[in-house]
This record gives structure tokens, C-alpha cells and sequence, in this order.
């Protein structure tokens, strides 16, 4: 044998991500994660401007607010203690005055709204199939924020109802910007707290959803983080120590074969470019006026100068210059 694990097969997909596109990302922790990696590349990117969201339901309503400009209904907000919140939204968009929380959420959505109107790509993070629904109301909520248990029942979604819930998103999408791209996945973060029986019962009608949906949309696609970091890599080596988490060596992993499978040539030689000068710019010497140290900053702003055509890297070639002697 030449190999003792199980490799995800990764071919290149057409069309690809260019070095000028917009992405826009929203689900998960793991949705943020790729969204900072793709920030740090210097990718036009707005990454989980809603906040951590884990399931369809959640992810496709607060996709809709953004589609049509549109606030959440009155009876969503909440206050809990003296925190004001919406129960569509994660905790980090909240408030310690009602009104306040209304201005920070018009914004973020009429934000979301004139980033959509052009961008390229769209990629969902679904976590979990797991969902509360108020007592009170009948409506499925993004986030409990801590109120009681008692308030909400736990509902398992369906493969259909995700189907059908997405179904209807598409079409809005495509009218607002029939140029859109979608990539979906699951994310490889396990809820434990639904234990790990419930968990895998989550994660296979989230899988099985997306793999209708990628067979049924022709520019919609599906790329397969949570069987890379299950199949593939599948040892505790490559989870944080709350062992639910992947760690930055799993994500990185993860994130190398995204770009294998998405990124341009161009995008790829650019970061490939990047990458070198971000490491460099990270170095921390012992003696910053070593003459060794001056010849490798002025090497590294050579390459900045280089590379500022492409992208804006002002803030970049001001910090190696105010080091230089």
C-alpha cells in the first residue's frame, strides 16, 4: 500500500474564484473560519456579517432579510437581563439600548444587501439540522440566547424541508443577482451537546441536502470540508482540546484543498506570493537593527512594491518602512 488513509478525491471545478471576485460567507464557526483565511489572503470577502448561524432555516432567513433590505418583525427581538437581542440573529449583533440594536441591524443587513448585489460567490455553512421553535410564537429561532429551555421545543429539520426552504432562496437569489455561485458545506464541527448519536443523525440530513441540492443546481456545489476532516484526517490529533473543534493545522489542511479545488491560476500564484510576504511580515527578530535584519526588510518591501499593483497593501509597506533605519 502506498498510503494508510482514506484521501477525499479533489478535482478542480470551472468556474473558479478570481483574484478580483467578491465571496460572501454565512453558517457556522467553521463559515468564519474559512471567511478570516480568506481575508488575510486579501480576497474581497464579507465573512459571517450575521454572526454564527447554524442551521438552513436560520442561515436562508437571515439571507432573505438581506435579499429585500428588510428588518426582522418586532416580536423577534428580546431582552434578556439587560442585554437587547433578535432571536434571528447571534448574540454578537445585541445591544444595551433597543434602538441601538435596531441601528446595528439595519446596517448589517443593508450592508449585506449592496455586497450581494454583485458578488460572485455565496458559501453556505450548515452545522447543524437541529432547530428551536418558540412556544409562544410557532417560530424557528437562530439563537435561544439563553432564555429557558422551556420556551422552545427541539426539532429535527427534514432533508425536504431544507430542500424546499433553499429551493425558494435560489430563485430569489438568481433574480437579484443571476450571476451568483453557491458552494455548500457542512461543517465538520461536531454538537456534542446534542450528543454524538444526534449529531450524526444532524450531519446526514444536512448531507444528504446538499447533495440534492448540488445534483439539481447547476451552479451550486459541494465541497466536502466535513468528509475531509471525518474520512480523512479523522484523529483526535487534528481537534482542539474541547475535541469538537478542528485545529488550525485541520483548517489549514481544509483550506489548501479549497483553493486546489476553486482558486484561478492567478488567484493561486498571487497567494502562493502573499503567503511568503505574510510570514515574513509576522517575523519578530531579537535585533531589529541588525544589518541582517534591515537586508530582509528591504527585501520584503521590494516584494510589497511588487505586489501593490494587485492588491492594496499600503498598510503593509508603511508598517516594513517604519522599521527600516
Amino acid at each position: 500500500m502506498d498510503h494508510f488513509r482514506t484521501i477525499v478525491s479533489m478535482t478542480s471545478k470551472t468556474p473558479q474564484i478570481g483574484l478580483y471576485d467578491k465571496i460572501l460567507t454565512l453558517g457556522s464557526c467553521f463559515a468564519h473560519s474559512m471567511g478570516e483565511r480568506m481575508l488575510s489572503s486579501k480576497m474581497t470577502v464579507m465573512a459571517n456579517p450575521f454572526g454564527v448561524l447554524y442551521n438552513p432555516h436560520a442561515i436562508h432567513k437571515a439571507l432573505r432579510y438581506a435579499l429585500f433590505n428588510e428588518m426582522p418583525p418586532p416580536q423577534t427581538f428580546l431582552q434578556h437581563h439587560d442585554v437587547f437581542l433578535n432571536y434571528d440573529f447571534h448574540s454578537e449583533i445585541s445591544a444595551l439600548d433597543p434602538e441601538k440594536l435596531r441601528q446595528t441591524l439595519k446596517q448589517v443587513i443593508g450592508s449585506v444587501h449592496y455586497f450581494l448585489k454583485d458578488t460572485q460567490w455565496l458559501i453556505l455553512t450548515y452545522g447543524t439540522a437541529w432547530t428551536y421553535i418558540r412556544k409562544d410564537t410557532g417560530e424557528r429561532v437562530a439563537n435561544c440566547h439563553k432564555m429557558p429551555g422551556q420556551d422552545f421545543e427541539k426539532v429535527l429539520l427534514s432533508e425536504r424541508e431544507i430542500v424546499d426552504s433553499f429551493d425558494t432562496l435560489y430563485q430569489e437569489l438568481m433574480t437579484f443577482n443571476p450571476h451568483l455561485k453557491i458552494i455548500l458545506t457542512v461543517s465538520p464541527v461536531r454538537h456534542v451537546k446534542d450528543t454524538l448519536e444526534l449529531n450524526s443523525v444532524s450531519k446526514a440530513v444536512l448531507r444528504t441536502a446538499c447533495h440534492t441540492l448540488s445534483t439539481t443546481h447547476p451552479n451550486v456545489d459541494y465541497f466536502p470540508a466535513y468528509e475531509m476532516m471525518i474520512d480523512d484526517l479523522r484523529d483526535y490529533r487534528y481537534y482542539k482540546a474541547d475535541l469538537i473543534h478542528p485545529t488550525e493545522v485541520a483548517e489549514d489542511y481544509i483550506w489548501q484543498h479549497f483553493g486546489h479545488r476553486y482558486f484561478s491560476d492567478a488567484l493561486k500564484k498571487f497567494a502562493e506570493q502573499w503567503n511568503d510576504i505574510r510570514a515574513a511580515l509576522v517575523h519578530r527578530p531579537f535585533h531589529t537593527s541588525s544589518k541582517a535584519h534591515q537586508r530582509f526588510l528591504n527585501d520584503t518591501l521590494k516584494k510589497l512594491e511588487a505586489l501593490q499593483a494587485t492588491v492594496p497593501l499600503e498598510k503593509e509597506i508603511a508598517f516594513v518602512k517604519s522599521q527600516l533605519l
